[in-house]
Formats: structure tokens, C-alpha cells, sequence
């Protein structure tokens, strides 16, 4: 399974290491890295999302994010890096997180 580290520019946020899959989505075990304490609550927030009929919760959750310009990053540097929540989107709920990317990899 793939391992894959999130970054924000040089900076490791977290690591993520697949090991199964609930299509369309990544499972995947997350640890947090050096850089997780500034982006934590942005993500906690991320996680409790649910019912948004007019996707106005989903905009306000994902914009910090993407204003991140977080990065993941597969460890073995097979290919290029793919910006998150614009190339693919990950959900941690604590150790857990769930991955799912719009283009191959």
C-alpha cells in the first residue's frame, strides 16, 4: 500500500499509510508530524462536516485549507506531489483519515 506525507512546502504536517479502501475513498492511518499543531484545528473542523443541502458549511471548511497549500506527497516519489482539497481530499479523524484523489496516481 502506498505512504504517503502531507507538506506544507518543506514542512511535514503528517504522514498517511494506506491499508484498504472503502470506494471512492483511501483508507488510511494517519501520525501526525512536526507541522500538525498549526493545521489541527482546520482539520477537526473538516472532520464533523455532514448535511450541507446548500454547500455553504463546505466552502467555509475547505477554503482555509486550501489556502494551506498543503501537499501529498507518495514517499517513494514515484509521482508528483498533489495539491489537497484542489487535486484530492483527505479527511483525519485522529488516527484514521480517508483519501480520495480526482486524477490517477
Amino acid at each position: 500500500m502506498t505512504q504517503w506525507q502531507i507538506l506544507q512546502g518543506d514542512a511535514l504536517v503528517g504522514e498517511l499509510s494506506e491499508y484498504g479502501c472503502d470506494q471512492p475513498f483511501f483508507l488510511a492511518r494517519f501520525t501526525p508530524g512536526p507541522g500538525w499543531e498549526s493545521v489541527r484545528a482546520l482539520f477537526e473542523a473538516w472532520a464533523t462536516y455532514g448535511p450541507d443541502p446548500d454547500g455553504t458549511r463546505f466552502v467555509a471548511l475547505v477554503k482555509p485549507l486550501q489556502d494551506l497549500e498543503l501537499t501529498l506527497a507518495q514517499v517513494d516519489g514515484r509521482q508528483p506531489p498533489l495539491r489537497l482539497f484542489k487535486d484530492c481530499m483527505v479527511r483525519i479523524d485522529g488516527s484514521e483519515a480517508r483519501l480520495r484523489y480526482w486524477h490517477s496516481v
